[in-house]
């Protein structure tokens, strides 16, 4: 008689992964839990919360790993997360570009050290509550990623940097479910969880001011310096270049007769550049770190729909390479408020083709 196919759950806490565990048990795996600790309420300066991995969720996903009769443990990863993530998140803020921390969490933590500690324990797969579909093409060789039946809840896009190796230890079992359905399913299954909210949050940020957590960790203060119009005359003074974002128009604090909007930062000058918001529309992108899953590369141009945001449609647009790995993107109609920083996902239908980080917009 063969031996089970065994996984390793990633429990948050929530009902997403809760029902994840109790899919894999059913399909007749050896299923072992864990949650990972990220960071202590003291290293963000709060001290109880709600959002992910906090204090609350270990004891919720150990309730219901419980309830399932899985072996279950938490494992410290917060040394890894500070460097990792919370680090990466400051740089990015700093160097003027609007961070993506759970893209570097799935790839830094749960997609890579977790699996190499479950691959450690003999365990075959990594399980997730994810809203995605992983598949195999034979002609290809290649595994895919691919979005979630339920289009509501697709998470694909902060997927896009899963290696091949990593997709074919993954599985997704919510990927061909709708969200109503997990909730049924957990509440029939009287899960602890089977109603909480699901995290919106940064989850070291869970209050949302992202400068107050970084003047937290780093111990600076972040200047005040000029507002400028998009002639360089200066209009009136902001708060720390930090607390703008690209295409923002509220908490300017600028009396100006037309509506203004945040359309560049000079980090080194402390300076922050307004104007219309016709201004905020490009058409042109390069993405660097590339990350290719449907194909193994790129030698030419590739027509592909794209999306720069996660709440983002996705838009129709041609790749061309640009040197070994960084590739140049165009809009077949501008795009507002394309941010350096954020996730350039490339898409074939449900196929996610690769993506990257973007750059530079010129």
């Amino acid at each position: 008689m063969s031996e089970k196919k065994s996984a390793l759950i990633a429990m948050s806490g929530g009902v997403d992964s809760s029902v994840a565990a109790y899919l894999m048990q059913q399909r007749g795996f050896r299923c072992e839990g864990t949650t990972m600790r990220l960071y202590r309420n003291a290293d963000i300066g709060l001290s109880q919360f709600h959002s992910c991995c906090s204090q609350r969720d270990i004891d919720d996903a150990s309730e219901v790993a419980f309830q399932l009769d899985i072996p279950y443990e938490v494992l410290d990863f917060t040394m890894d997360f500070k460097s990792c993530v919370m680090e990466k998140f400051v740089r990015t803020y700093e160097a003027g570009g609007t961070p993506n921390p759970c893209i570097d969490c799935n790839r830094y933590l749960k997609f890579d050290s977790l699996l190499r500690f479950a691959r450690e324990k003999g365990l075959e797969y990594i399980v997730t509550g994810h809203y995605a579909r992983i598949g195999y093409d034979e002609a290809s060789g290649r595994y895919l990623l691919k979005k979630a039946l339920d289009q509501s809840k697709d998470q694909s896009y902060v997927l896009y940097m899963l290696t091949q190796e990593q997709l074919s230890h993954t599985l997704f079992p919510l990927g061909e479910l709708k969200k109503t359905e997990v909730r049924e399913l957990a509440e029939r299954l009287g899960f602890v969880n089977a109603r909480k909210h699901d995290s919106q949050d940064i989850c070291f940020v869970p209050d949302g001011d992202y400068v107050k957590f970084m003047e937290q960790y780093t111990g600076k203060k972040y200047p005040e310096g000029p507002f400028l119009n998009l002639d360089g005359a200066v209009i009136g003074q902001h708060r720390g270049a930090v607390r703008y974002t690209i295409g923002q128009r509220k908490g300017l604090g600028l009396a100006m007769r037309e509506p203004v909007y945040v359309c560049k930062k000079d980090m080194e000058a402390n300076t922050v550049s307004v104007g219309p918001e016709s201004a905020l529309y490009t058409g042109t992108l390069f993405a660097r770190d590339i990350n290719w899953i449907s194909v193994p590369g790129l030698d030419g141009p590739m027509r592909v729909k794209a999306k720069t945001r996660y709440r983002q449609a996705e838009q129709p647009a041609t790749v061309y390479p640009e040197g070994p790995d960084c590739i140049r993107l165009e809009f077949d109609q501008p795009q507002r408020a394309v941010t350096v920083g954020q996730a350039l996902v490339l898409y074939d239908g449900d196929l996610v083709v690769g993506g990257g980080t973007i750059s530079r917009v010129p």
